[in-house]
């Protein structure tokens, strides 16, 4: 059940972002409601994506913050 709720907020959210004009502004949002439902990997996927997609984006410099944060908590 928990997965299925996932894979909807996902869908919903990536139909959302295909509307958005700032798409790394919205992953963003995307990766923080993950961290807020404690789904960290799936944070940190979204992430990296964000600096991939969007090196120079204000979203990749918060990002690269969130994934030390991330990283620290697993230890």
């Amino acid at each position: 059940m928990k997965s299925m709720f996932f894979v909807i907020v996902f869908v919903v959210a990536a139909g959302l972002l295909s509307c958005s004009a700032d798409k790394a502004a919205d992953l963003f949002e995307t990766a923080q409601f993950e961290e807020l439902q404690n789904n960290n990997e799936h944070a940190r996927q979204i992430y990296e994506d964000i600096m991939k997609k969007y090196p120079d984006s204000d979203s990749a410099r918060k990002s690269e913050v969130r994934l030390q944060v991330i990283g620290q908590m697993k230890k």
